[in-house]
């Protein structure tokens, strides 16, 4: 998203102002064109995570450059957004509605008293707390931050023991990636089985549109890695239905307004249940997944809606039925000697995007959606059929190890 809306604000004709407390970061992680965010109008460096400070400096600030919106392209900053839009009196959602939906235990809290249906649950900070919790909602259960993204630290477990390494790991990062320090309490919950989804959704004036539904391949137990996605989902309308139905009833209840959001749901024996609400578009590539097939550009979308535009969330014919993406994660750690398989991908019309490491990459076992070895996304003029081909060719990948020095 760092990418795609700098060039959607763009492509509108609008200008932007990137205001960041790490500018070396970009500078370092930017192409040799430079990245997009550097394409600023304006570039200002400030202490993001100094909320009481950064709003009356920016308030100051827009006395100087007037400015019409505010977004971010990080899921650390959303709640910091819409206090910085209350403040400055910009369009967006409320600040009490963007903080519960990033609170993985006030949207737990708040859907469920609404009566969304979701698993059981508890928060704790205690490992003590979290056994006799888990013991009465029954293992296995699932354990999670309260306030991290990527899937990370977010694992199934199956007994005492297996909690308390969980809660430990948890415990062990008390700052996330962008210097913010982390809550101590932790969620731990029934653990939902059945396949995932995402339902992509524009609130606008307080009328919630579904865009259409994401089928989602989680693998990697017993963590939750997304190794595709395809969209649309192939489901039969009823189930379609049903599942748009939970994400906007959650989306309801948070009071979430003028937000494109990403709400993952499990479709249980039981029916759908509320995985998570995220007040941003989705990420992962899915929003490019959605443009391909429907012409919304919800990068674009949420750019508008910052600006208190109403979106035009009207389809176009793109001839493109069905999109999908596919991720090669990981299995082991080591220092990448090559990945082969890919050498005739350029040839193949079916492939609009992909990317493969390059050797000397050292690598994790995967945990979590963070450190992918290729991707490769495909689109089809039939409903249903992108997301076996974008499998099929991640799975005829073959990774190699430098095994230089290393015994056995």
């Amino acid at each position: 998203m760092s990418t795609l809306l700098p060039q959607a604000i763009r492509e509108r004709g609008d200008r932007f102002s990137f205001l960041t407390r790490d500018l070396g970061h970009y500078l370092r992680a930017g192409s040799s064109t430079g990245h997009p965010l550097l394409g600023a109008a304006n570039i200002v460096t400030a202490e993001t995570n100094d909320e009481a400070g950064l709003l009356p400096w920016l308030g100051r600030l827009h006395e100087v450059f007037e400015f019409d919106g505010v977004a971010t392209s990080c899921d650390y900053y959303l709640p910091t957004v819409a206090a910085v839009a209350a403040e400055l009196g910009l369009p967006g959602p409320s600040r009490a509605a963007v903080a519960a939906a990033c609170d993985k235990a006030s949207t737990r809290r708040i859907c469920s008293a609404a009566g969304v249906p979701g698993p059981e649950f508890a928060i704790a900070a205690q490992v003590a707390d979290l056994i006799a919790a888990a013991e009465r909602i029954g293992y296995p259960v699932v354990v999670k931050p309260l306030d991290l993204c990527g899937g990370m630290f977010v694992r199934r477990v199956n007994d005492a023991e297996e909690l308390r390494a969980a809660a430990a790991d948890i415990a062990g990062f008390p700052v996330n990636a962008r210097g913010q320090a982390r809550a101590a309490e932790m969620l731990v919950e029934e653990c939902l089985n059945g396949p995932e989804f995402s339902v992509e959704t524009v609130t606008f004036g307080g009328n919630t549109t579904v865009i259409g539904i994401t089928d989602k391949q989680v693998i990697g137990a017993p963590w939750f890695i997304e190794a595709g996605h395809m969209f649309p989902a192939a489901l039969e309308p009823e189930l379609e239905t049903r599942i748009a139905e939970v994400a906007c009833a959650a989306i309801a209840a948070l009071g979430l307004d003028n937000t494109v959001a990403h709400t993952e749901i499990k479709l249980t024996a039981s029916g759908p249940r509320l995985v998570e609400v995220n007040p941003r578009p989705a990420g992962n590539r899915i929003t490019e997944l959605v443009r391909r097939v429907t012409g919304i550009d919800l990068a674009a979308v949420c750019a508008d809606l910052a600006l208190g535009r109403e979106p035009d969330l009207r389809t176009t014919s793109t001839g493109v039925a069905s999109a999908a993406i596919a991720f090669l994660v990981p299995q082991e750690s080591g220092v990448l000697a090559d990945i082969t398989g890919a050498e005739d991908w350029p040839l193949d019309t079916r492939i609009v995007d992909y990317d493969v490491a390059a050797s000397g990459k050292r690598v994790q076992a995967a945990q979590n959606n963070n450190g992918y070895l290729a991707h490769v996304m495909v689109v089809d003029e039939k409903f249903g059929a992108a997301g076996d081909s974008a499998r099929a060719l991640i799975e005829s990948l073959r990774v190699g190890f430098d095994r230089a020095g290393v015994p056995g």
